[in-house]
């Protein structure tokens, strides 16, 4: 008892540390986004006054209203060769806000000199973007606390390997874009280090390990392969790539590539949940006949495949209401719409969802072979 004590006293040290270590790092980075003026090129300032303006209706053909608002700012610079001077600034915004916004004071603002205001010594200048990188530190820092507190150690290791997972995608895009390798292999290559290493990270070298990243490749390859075969067979009848023909690549191979990575995120989820269920149902039950295994699998696999293909399918349709709205309050034809703006989105979906279902029995029969292969060792 003494030592499960002095066990506890010790785990309950460690994560103290932790959040402390944590909490101080957080601190140091927020102050640091709250004063980064000068590691900017571009000009920044703070509003310190704003000033409303006139407004006007506008419509459009269509019928469709909008209020058009004007301010007027005062902004103080805070850094480059002006900086602690004064810069006049003017902002016009809609009531819808849809490609612009109202600016407060205390907003701080990328701004664009042009010179000093007619019959004034003040400066002049008009807005370019919002600095918002406090806004993003402090929301990773949340995500950060968050997955510590529910995930601990497994948290951390979730964080560190999306940091190397993401670090890993720019270099494999920036290869693409100097060198002109084919997009696909790079896709492939990058499925292959993204399974591997998320689940090696979370989970550890162990056989649920090893069936979860041979379930994920093979149902990622199984989900493409089908998606590929229907859009050569129906000679891509339906998909409309407007949307990457501002592109100077192959948008085809572009759209492909992103099924792959696309996918991957959800078969891995499925590969990893069908694996951990089947040896745990076998750690529980030694005895469990492979019979049982297999029923048990397979109730499991199906209570998630529809939450996890619906997730899917919201997840990528929610990106295109936006464009749904803007199109049918221009009075769009609902056929023309629904064709034009979700025929990518629905075949990201469509395919994702294929490699959900294929991964379910093929995750069962993957973990039911190293299960039995350690039941024979045992």
């Amino acid at each position: 008892m003494k030592w499960l004590s002095g066990t506890s006293i010790r785990i309950r040290r460690q994560t103290l540390i932790l959040y402390g270590v944590l909490i101080l790092l957080c601190a140091g980075s927020m102050v640091f986004v709250f004063n980064n003026h000068a590691f900017y090129d571009t000009p920044i300032a703070k509003v310190i006054r704003v000033e409303p303006g006139k407004s006007e209706e506008v419509t459009d053909t269509n019928g469709n209203s909008d209020r058009l608002f004007t301010q007027r700012m005062i902004a103080e610079l805070k850094n480059g060769p002006y900086k602690g001077e004064q810069i006049h600034l003017e902002n016009t915004y809609s009531l819808s806000k849809a490609f612009d916004q109202e600016h407060r004071a205390g907003d701080e603002l990328f701004v664009y000199i042009a010179g000093q205001a007619e019959d004034s010594h003040v400066l002049a200048g008009d807005i370019e973007d919002v600095k918002r990188d406090y806004y993003m530190m402090g929301a990773f820092w949340l995500f950060l606390f968050v997955l510590t507190v529910v995930g601990k150690k497994k948290g951390l290791f979730a964080v560190l390997s999306l940091a190397i997972n993401m670090a890993i995608l720019v270099l494999a895009v920036e290869l693409y874009v100097r060198t002109g390798v084919n997009l696909l292999l790079i896709a492939a290559g990058l499925a292959v280090l993204f399974t591997i290493l998320s689940l090696l990270f979370l989970n550890g070298f162990n056989e649920k390990t090893y069936a979860a990243i041979l379930s994920t490749l093979l149902g990622t390859a199984a989900s493409l392969s089908v998606t590929l075969l229907v859009i050569r067979l129906t000679d891509g009848n339906g998909l409309h790539y407007e949307e990457l023909q501002f592109l100077t690549r192959p948008y085809e191979t572009v759209f492909l590539a992103g099924l792959f990575i696309g996918s991957l995120g959800a078969v891995m989820d499925v590969a990893i949940t069908m694996s951990a269920s089947v040896f745990e149902l076998w750690e529980k039950n030694p005895r469990i006949s492979m019979d049982a295994l297999r029923t048990s699998g397979m109730d499991i696999g199906r209570d998630i495949m529809g939450t996890m293909t619906s997730i899917l399918f919201f997840a990528y349709i929610s990106g295109s209401i936006p464009m749904l709205i803007l199109y049918f309050k221009n009075a769009s034809p609902f056929g023309y719409t629904l064709s034009i703006n979700l025929s990518l989105e629905l075949a990201r979906a469509l395919s994702g969802g294929i490699g959900i279902v294929l991964t379910i029995p093929i995750g069962l029969y993957i973990s039911m072979f190293f299960v039995r292969k350690k039941r024979a060792e045992s």
